[in-house]
């Protein structure tokens, strides 16, 4: 039997010393969270339930249909931008620069995903799609036991076998897992590339017992050359290619992993008369920019996190212990009539309500925050037996999200690492939150949920292992892989140059773009540089540096705080920098690589300028104010 409504799922699990049969995959990680009490997560649902009886005919809102043969992976190459391998009418160019940034193993993902699509129309008669082989190129009969081995559906097709290539990539893993040891979060490297010559080597790495917080592995991403990228940091025109290219990574790392990368169909919802509460995000984002432009994450929310923070941080059992259902649902009447007119009294209301309107908030969305598309995949995050991999697939995942969706989950989730840091003082510990947090999450009235009987504890401890991991390592989730990045400039420049695709398999283009990036490299000699960095905002004049193998960032920053004070150089009163005996900080400066093969970039202070002037050397360099830095006026 199957439950199939979110709020029947609050049964506890039978309290038997014998436990629930689980995955091989998982079988650590459970054995390692039986001594954490589960008890806050069955409690929350039990008040999920009491919540929403009213509205339980509303549980099959959106009816999930199965989807025919094909159709899934017509879907797939259409988030993935590669509708037009499907037939339909768009730019050739377009899907030529794309499947031109590939790697192996993402050119892999894709061609499966075609090959099952085409396969499936043709065995329902339709009218005739492109061969994956007009696509891909068609080798010639001498080629034809290489390419029957390299198209296989097996995923170490690619079969890494060049010395090189083993010397370049041996180093991206470690097989040696300690909890609570720092280990090197490699982003240079596509994950799905990583993943493959694991495989390849037979490296078998332990799962890991999560037990609590403290014993979390701690990750460090190595800095490269070119610094580290944030979310946040690229242009808006740049980002939009994120999510096509960390969809098709993710896949290609699934592929690799063996697990199944399942998406919901986006359900149309009933809509709502409500301003804040069951309203959609884009609609609350829209409403809120009318009345404060720019604004990332919904007012609401805002309003009531920084209510928690002021106090409730320090009250015990914050989020777990519930309010009055009464007096929360009628708080929330009176925040649709006077929120926005800034009517509502704050100050009088309990934190426990406030922390039950927040949990409110989330739950009534029309669509899950982590979305319905991806939700099963959020959840299925926990069937990966290496933490590593799964930090890997959730970091991914978050780049895929809309982005009102991420930010409104950093939003929340800094706020949860806050109460989790005040834990000597509210008794809520990194798993406490987790798993009161994690039902608010997954569980969504709009999505039937069906639970086979006898694994409730199982995907409930899932579901909070998930939460715990996305608070812990929130600032690793949030960073955009160097091999993304360096996938964008692939994309820009391509487009610029209208890239000429060459009519043979793809790893013959691969092997063109490495050999050109190679080639580069060792071009890339030049000792030193003079170049031009703009202050526009700031100066009139433009900054000449003198850039060498060793000048950062931040050592052109400080170049140019110098300047401001030995030449008085005169600054607009409305920038905010701040001068005291006669120096001032650079905190609240900002270098920006601007134009070239990126839109816009804000770079670290650790990037090797020299290094980033021979990637992109038509590039403009312009020092800006910190948009989140306060200014004086």
């Amino acid at each position: 039997s199957t439950r199939h409504c979110p709020w029947k799922m609050n049964q506890l699990p039978p309290k038997s010393p014998v436990a629930s049969p689980v995955s091989e995959s998982t079988n650590s990680r459970v054995e390692a969270l039986d001594n954490l009490s589960m008890d806050s997560f069955w409690l929350e649902v039990e008040n999920i339930k009491q919540s929403t009886e009213a509205e339980q005919e509303e549980c099959s809102l959106a009816d999930v249909k199965t989807q025919e043969e094909g159709e899934a992976e017509a879907e797939w190459l259409q988030d993935a931008g590669l509708s037009e391998l499907l037939g339909e009418p768009g730019s050739e160019q377009d899907k030529l620069v794309l499947l031109s940034t590939l790697t192996r193993t993402q050119a892999a993902a894709v061609q499966r995903r075609l090959d099952t699509y085409t396969r499936s129309r043709r065995r329902r008669n339709k009218h005739p799609v492109r061969h994956v082989r007009d696509i891909f190129g068609v080798a010639g009969s001498e080629d034809t036991a290489a390419e029957k081995e390299e198209s296989s559906p097996d995923p170490l097709w690619y079969n890494l076998r060049t010395s090189n290539t083993q010397r370049k990539t041996q180093d991206y893993s470690c097989t040696v897992r300690n909890p609570g040891k720092e280990e090197v979060f490699n982003m240079d490297v596509a994950y799905s590339e990583q993943a493959a010559v694991l495989l390849k080597g037979s490296f078998l790495s332990e799962s890991r017992k999560l037990e609590d917080g403290n014993a979390l592995t701690r990750f460090k991403i190595p800095k490269g050359r070119l610094g580290v990228t944030r979310i946040g940091d690229l242009s808006a025109q740049d980002m939009k290619k994120i999510p096509t290219l960390a969809l098709i990574e993710l896949t290609a790392l699934c592929d690799i992993l063996g697990f199944e990368l399942k998406r919901n169909k986006a359900a149309k919802l009933k809509t709502t008369e409500k301003r804040l509460f069951g309203v959609p995000l884009n609609t609350l984002l829209e409403n809120d920019q009318k009345l404060l432009p720019n604004t990332k994450v919904p007012l609401l929310l805002q309003a009531l996190l920084s209510c928690l923070e002021k106090r409730g941080l320090e009250t015990e059992g914050i989020l777990r212990v519930s309010g009055s259902q009464t007096r929360i649902k009628s708080l929330e009447q009176k925040l649709e009539r006077d929120f926005y007119s800034g009517l509502f009294r704050w100050d009088e209301v309990h934190q426990n309500d406030v922390s039950g309107l927040l949990k409110r908030f989330i739950r009534e969305l029309p669509a899950p925050l982590l979305t319905a598309e991806y939700l099963p995949a959020f959840a299925a995050v926990q069937n990966i037996p290496d933490l590593k991999q799964r930090l890997q697939a959730l970091n991914l995942l978050i780049l895929i999200l809309p982005e009102p969706n991420r930010n409104t989950l950093k939003a929340l989730l800094e706020f949860l690492s806050k109460v989790v840091a005040r834990e000597n003082n509210n008794k809520m510990n990194l798993w406490n939150v987790s798993t009161v947090m994690a039902p608010n999450l997954f569980m969504h009235k709009g999505l039937p949920n069906k639970i086979p009987e006898g694994k409730e504890k199982q995907l409930a401890e899932g579901a909070a292992d998930v939460v715990r991991m996305m608070i812990h390592y929130q600032d690793l989730l949030w960073t955009v892989s160097s091999f993304l990045v360096a996938q964008v400039r692939k994309l820009n420049e391509s487009n610029s140059k209208r890239y000429q695709f060459c009519d043979k398999r793809i790893k013959n283009l691969l092997r063109k773009i490495h050999a050109d990036k190679d080639k580069g490299e060792k071009n890339q000699g030049e000792p030193s540089k003079i170049v031009k960095v703009h202050a526009s905002l700031l100066l009139k004049d433009s900054l000449e540096v003198h850039l060498n193998n060793a000048t950062r960032v931040a050592d052109v920053l400080r170049q140019f705080q110098k300047n401001l004070c030995q030449n008085g150089w005169n600054i607009v009163n409305t920038v905010n920098l701040i001068k005291c005996n006669n120096s001032m900080e650079c905190t609240n400066l900002l270098l920006y690589e601007v134009g070239g093969n990126i839109g816009e970039h804000c770079l670290d202070p650790d990037t090797y300028l020299l290094d980033l002037y021979h990637i992109n050397p038509h590039a403009e360099w312009i020092i800006k104010q910190n948009p989140s830095y306060p200014r004086m006026f």
